[in-house]
């Protein structure tokens, strides 16, 4: 049996726009899709404590070829 090595990530954030109200202004779809488009997904979110959201969370597979 080999032992394979672990993923390593590398992670993004994104920060929806935001109204007066503090509630989110516009919807994320089309930088979402840009991200996924670059081999990014969503794996999770960063609240405020009072509600609404604050950060998204995107993780893709590092690149060998990158640096760290």
């Amino acid at each position: 049996m080999t032992d394979t090595p672990a993923t390593e990530w590398e992670y993004e954030t994104l920060r929806p726009a935001r109204d007066a109200t503090k509630k989110e202004a516009t919807d994320p779809k089309a930088r979402l899709n840009e991200l996924g488009a670059a081999g990014w997904e969503l794996a999770g979110t960063i609240s405020y404590e009072g509600g609404g959201t604050k950060y998204l969370v995107l993780k893709r597979p590092r690149s060998t070829t990158q640096s760290a």
